[in-house]
């Protein structure tokens, strides 16, 4: 047993308690909940008492939570949050073989999906659940097994799986020059598109092809699927991973503007905390992309059997 019982109100109480600290009124929550007013008040009275605190005190019509009820309503509301998600993982794969997985909406799209298409086929009974992050986030408090990283290896106390290199190409409408550009430099008369989390992007590729380059200007995107499609509309240039462009370039929507794809620093890693034993389910994942990319395991989950 996790806690003597006497720590562990009724689920019944903590909705009626997380309710009423939302909506406000012990009416509005008993509303929401289908229940009367009244019992609404009992399982709050109830709470009160088997914590020996007050949580509420009353103001005109209303309730307002103590400090003591606004800390502890907030644990409740994650509490449950967390008891219904983990209930919605059980009734998508009732084997209990699921993993959620925070991922970067484009990797996710153009080179993760495929993957994981090929991984369900052939272990049907594990169950990915997908959530999207941009950036770091705690694994203690988010409710994610592994996340998709991209850059450095910075992010810490974490195990890194390497999934692939990010290459780089200018991609624009096949109608937005009247001739086909044959140096960078030449890219400098055209609109240039950039993404928020990629700051200095076109002073990189224009630093490659031994241009000068000063600050450029232009439509800035916070997605690189909003800038294709803005690319594709003839807004201007997209300095777009290989990985996206290609598709595009594939459909006739854009075309490369000028040279090679551009091998970037940074990799796109698979991340997992080291601080919690990994689930059988991401073991299989982890050990299944290592074999189909032919990354290294780290020595650290390489003893996780």
């Amino acid at each position: 047993m996790l806690a003597p019982r006497r720590f562990l109100p009724s689920i019944s109480s903590l909705l009626a308690l997380e309710a009423v600290a939302r909506l406000g009124t012990a009416t509005a929550a008993a509303e929401e909940l289908s229940l009367t007013h009244s019992a609404v008040s009992r399982q709050l009275k109830v709470l009160e008492e088997q914590l020996g605190t007050a949580l509420f005190e009353r103001r005109g019509h209303g309730l307002a939570l103590t400090l003591s009820g606004k800390d502890y309503a907030n644990s409740v509301r994650d509490c449950l949050e967390k008891l219904a998600r983990a209930s919605l993982r059980i009734k998508a794969n009732h084997k209990g073989g699921s993993l959620s997985l925070a991922t970067l909406p484009a990797f996710g799209t153009h080179w993760l999906a495929p993957k994981l298409k090929q991984f369900s086929e052939e272990s049907p009974d594990v169950t990915v659940n997908l959530g999207t992050r941009l950036g770091f986030f705690d694994f203690n408090r988010e409710q994610f097994d592994a996340a998709i990283h991209f850059g450095a290896r910075d992010w810490q106390g974490v195990d890194y799986l390497e999934l692939a290199r990010e290459q780089v190409v200018p991609v624009c409408s096949p109608n937005l020059f009247a001739r086909t550009p044959t140096a960078a430099e030449h890219l400098l008369e055209l609109p240039l598109l950039h993404l928020e989390s990629r700051p200095g992007a076109w002073e990189d590729w224009f630093e490659h092809h031994d241009c000068s380059a000063g600050k450029l200007h232009g439509m800035l995107f916070d997605q690189f699927s909003t800038m294709a499609e803005a690319a594709a509309l003839g807004f201007g240039v997209a300095l777009l991973p290989e990985f996206i462009a290609t598709r595009a370039v594939t459909q006739g929507r854009l075309v490369r503007a000028f040279g090679k794809p551009m091998e970037l620093p940074h990799r796109y890693y698979l991340v997992w905390p080291k601080s919690i034993a990994p689930r059988a389910p991401l073991v299989r994942l982890v050990n299944w992309l290592s074999e189909t990319t032919g990354s290294e395991l780290p020595v650290s989950f390489s003893r996780v059997e």
